[in-house]
């Protein structure tokens, strides 16, 4: 009898065991979202970043008579209800440029980070696997690259291939590639030798498999907050580049060629060269605010 109903008591508990729900593990990038979204720096960062990438999609429909329609009647205009921004020598509307040269600076930004962390993650990735000659010398090509501040080099770079858009691309992206290379051997180094990898070189995984599918997607953390805080640094060198006449040229609506042609007339003009300024500041300062959420919200040593 007593047998029975343990028995009868051993079902009820299954029963009542399969009837439970089960508690749904958060993702990973669940998680992070959360954290990120605790950081009201980092919102207002996530804010500004999307205001300009919508800015950038609908450009046309914000500003529909382009970036160079010229009306030399209405040059030196003062900013006001017809103009918002102003006109600049030209008898062009600033904000009409500044809304439409946000897809030169997001291009510029996304495609040189791009450049920068498909080739520095590609070295440092190989160099911290492999280790030993080939570590070494990769990576003293990579402090060769450091030892030459990057704006310097991207100057030398622009300056051999010539002035316009994809060369600044190119020679911003190459003028980054250390720190990426550098931060992806780091995080190579700490997990290359976990179980897990040990475990996927053991069923038969060859090398490339086990960089793309096991070790890089656990190394995306630092590769993110870099990135987040590339793009910003590389619009900052496009924009220097273009204010010294090394980037992208006139009559392209990018805003450092455009801070650059608006100098001349601070003193009687101040909204010419105001308004690029203020645009490329904005920006950087939402990705900066971005990037440290990102790195907070990021960080190991903060996960419950």
């Amino acid at each position: 009898m007593s047998s029975s109903n343990s028995a009868v008591k051993d079902s009820q508990a299954q029963g009542s065991q399969q009837t439970a729900p089960k508690k749904k593990k958060r993702s990973q990038w669940v998680a992070v979202w959360g954290r990120l979204r605790k950081n009201k720096a980092a919102m207002v960062g996530l804010t500004i970043l999307t205001i300009l990438i919508l800015t950038a999609l609908f450009a046309d429909v914000i500003a529909p008579d382009g970036y160079d329609s010229q009306n030399l009647t209405n040059r030196f205009q003062s900013p006001s209800r017809e103009h918002l921004f102003g006109t600049d020598n030209f008898g062009r509307d600033i904000f009409d440029r500044i809304v439409h040269g946000s897809r030169i600076s997001l291009q510029v930004g996304f495609v040189a980070v791009g450049i920068a962390a498909i080739v520095g993650g590609s070295l440092g990735a190989i160099a911290g696997y492999y280790g030993g000659k080939l570590d070494n010398v990769v990576m003293r090509l990579m402090d060769v690259l450091l030892a030459i501040p990057g704006i310097l080099l991207a100057i030398s770079i622009v300056a051999s291939l010539g002035p316009g858009l994809t060369n600044v691309m190119i020679a911003v992206g190459i003028g980054s590639i250390p720190g990426y290379a550098r931060i992806v051997r780091a995080s190579v180094l700490t997990i290359r030798d976990q179980e897990f990898v040990e475990a996927a070189r053991a069923i038969g995984a060859n090398d490339f498999r086990i960089i793309m599918k096991h070790i890089l997607p656990n190394s995306m953390a630092p590769i993110i907050v870099q990135a987040t805080l590339g793009v910003a640094g590389a619009i900052l060198s496009a924009a220097g580049l273009s204010f010294i006449g090394l980037g992208i040229q006139l009559p392209t609506p990018e805003w450092g060629a455009m801070l650059s042609s608006g100098r001349q007339y601070m003193r009687d003009y101040w909204h010419i060269a105001t308004f690029p300024g203020l645009a490329i500041m904005f920006t950087i300062f939402g990705l900066n605010l971005l990037g440290d959420g990102l790195r907070d919200a990021l960080d190991p040593r903060l996960k419950n």
